[in-house]
């Protein structure tokens, strides 16, 4: 595996993926957007969140490029396609599992049964991610098949 090409199309795949979440937010598809929910993690503030959203977003780009880049070599199909199925079992993952542990450590994230607060706190993303709309698992599926067929045709 070569790193500088991990670094490099690790970087392109997260930019693809997270300009298909943010264009499917703002097209109506769903309401989520990854990088304010994870820079809100650092920061109450909500133009920081933003931009270290986007930061710590890249980074976790780089490290499942990695992860991919792993599963490449050790399965050896360097393909598009096992690209693609790897990107399948990552979104399952992310919207069956992922975000229900985010939101049981996030510090600025409502518990999934937790009652209004007087303090303003981000919707838990519940099941599929579905409280975020109901365009959210395709948006979110699409975009991290996009990144792995990205990663499988280009490491």
């Amino acid at each position: 595996m070569n790193v500088n090409e991990v670094i490099l199309w690790g970087f392109a795949a997260t930019v693809i993926l997270t300009t298909i979440m943010v264009s499917s937010k703002y097209l109506g598809l769903t309401r989520i957007d990854l990088p304010f929910m994870l820079g809100t993690i650092f920061t109450g503030s909500r133009d920081k969140a933003v931009r270290i959203g986007f930061l710590s977003h890249i980074i976790m780009g780089w490290i499942f490029a990695f992860i991919y880049g792993l599963a490449f070599n050790i399965a050896d199909l360097h393909t598009w396609w096992f690209g693609l199925g790897i990107g399948f079992v990552h979104t399952a993952f992310v919207l069956t599992s992922g975000l229900q542990i985010l939101s049981s450590f996030h510090p600025r994230m409502a518990r999934p049964f937790q009652g209004p607060t007087p303090t303003r706190q981000l919707e838990p993303p519940g099941f599929l991610a579905l409280n975020y709309g109901k365009g959210t698992p395709i948006a979110t599926c699409l975009a991290h098949v996009i990144y792995g067929t990205v990663l499988g045709i280009f490491l």
